[in-house]
């Protein structure tokens, strides 16, 4: 080839290579410094993953647009894009474009966030991330599964709300206790384990047995595991303090007894509680440390409202108040990223 065919080559397909470098230089400037910039921040990596897919869109648009070709090929290659694009929402029920809808579609809803209780079919844990293609969510083993986000939106989701939630445990016992002495014992239960209001129900007249079920108000949502073993263990101690036996007719009929024979432990001497690990802290580490990140982000998002409030409302009187303001969110987005930066060091190990 001469000199002059190869400059004519190489005029040619210039634009093409500029275009290649030029984008391939932004996506990978764009990716560095958007993961610099939301480092250990659970909730921004859904945005970092959607923008990412954006510019990755428009690279291929303006590679397909500089290609050395007449306007109408041009033209059937960027409708052939426009097909597959269509074909690839149609058929979002099932492929990967489908769970990005999903995504999308939890974080518009925003019934769900970070550091939140929830139970999906049969899996229960507390939500540490919410990314493009999936959940991450921290169950009661302390293990971290990766749920698709097309799973959560085909599914019902239960949610506990953060102002508490209704806690409740069943004991069957038999009919020669009178109804109204097991609801005031499992009640007085109830109020010893640290719930609110509580009420019992009868939920089942066996052939020989009779299910209560008693239930009560727990605002300190953080320690839902706990408060549920609380809950069995006041119901244990209440019932055998006044008297009433928990056995099955298999076992009264199995074994044979005097008729005065209780199956009531001896009173222990010892009345001290068994000092044990708080074990939402083992199992919720790091849902807990999302949690935290997430309230900070709230009290700085008000004070951002009070700051603006203070703005449209302009006051000499108000200047201190507004300093004020301004440390104190100066102060909470420090701890945001000494938080978040802790958070990306634990990944970091993890990883390692």
């Amino acid at each position: 080839m001469s000199l002059e065919g190869l400059l004519t080559v190489l005029e040619r397909f210039a634009p093409l290579f500029v275009t290649v470098v030029v984008t391939a230089g932004i996506l990978v400037v764009a990716d560095k410094s958007l993961r610099r910039h939301w480092a250990g921040n659970a909730d921004a990596k859904f945005r970092f993953q959607l923008i990412m897919l954006a510019l990755t869109f428009i690279a291929v648009i303006a590679v397909v647009i500089a290609l050395p070709v007449n306007d109408t090929l041009r033209g059937q290659l960027l409708s052939l894009l426009g097909i597959l694009l269509s074909a690839a929402i149609a058929l979002s029920s099932t492929t990967f474009v489908g769970n990005i809808m999903a995504g999308i579609m939890l974080k518009a809803v925003r019934s769900a966030r970070p550091g939140d209780f929830i139970t999906v079919a049969d899996l229960t844990g507390r939500i540490t991330e919410m990314a493009l293609l999936h959940t991450e969510i921290q169950t009661e083993f302390r293990d971290l599964m990766t749920v698709p986000n097309l799973y959560l939106v085909t599914q019902p989701i239960k949610i506990v709300r953060a102002s508490g939630t209704v806690i409740s445990a069943e004991v069957s016992l038999g009919y020669d206790v009178p109804r109204t002495n097991v609801a005031e014992v499992l009640c007085r239960a109830a109020i010893e384990s640290g719930l609110k209001d509580p009420f019992v129900h009868v939920r089942e007249l066996g052939d020989s047995s009779i299910l209560y079920r008693v239930a009560g108000l727990l605002e300190d949502v953080e320690s839902l595991i706990s408060a549920r073993s609380r809950l069995r263990e006041s119901m244990l101690d209440a019932l055998h303090a006044a008297e009433i036996e928990i056995v099955s007719p298999t076992f009264m009929n199995s074994r044979v007894y005097s008729d005065d024979t209780e199956f009531i432990p001896e009173p222990s001497q010892d009345t001290r509680t068994p000092v044990q690990a708080q074990a939402e802290t083992v199992i919720f580490d790091k849902a807990t440390e999302v949690a935290s990140v997430e309230e900070l982000k709230k009290k700085v998002e008000s004070l951002d409202n009070e700051l603006t409030r203070l703005a449209e409302d302009p006051n000499p009187d108000q200047d201190e108040k507004v300093a004020l303001l301004e440390a104190k969110k100066a102060s909470l987005l420090e701890r945001v990223k000494i938080e978040q930066q802790r958070l990306l060091d634990a990944e970091c190990a993890d990883g390692d």
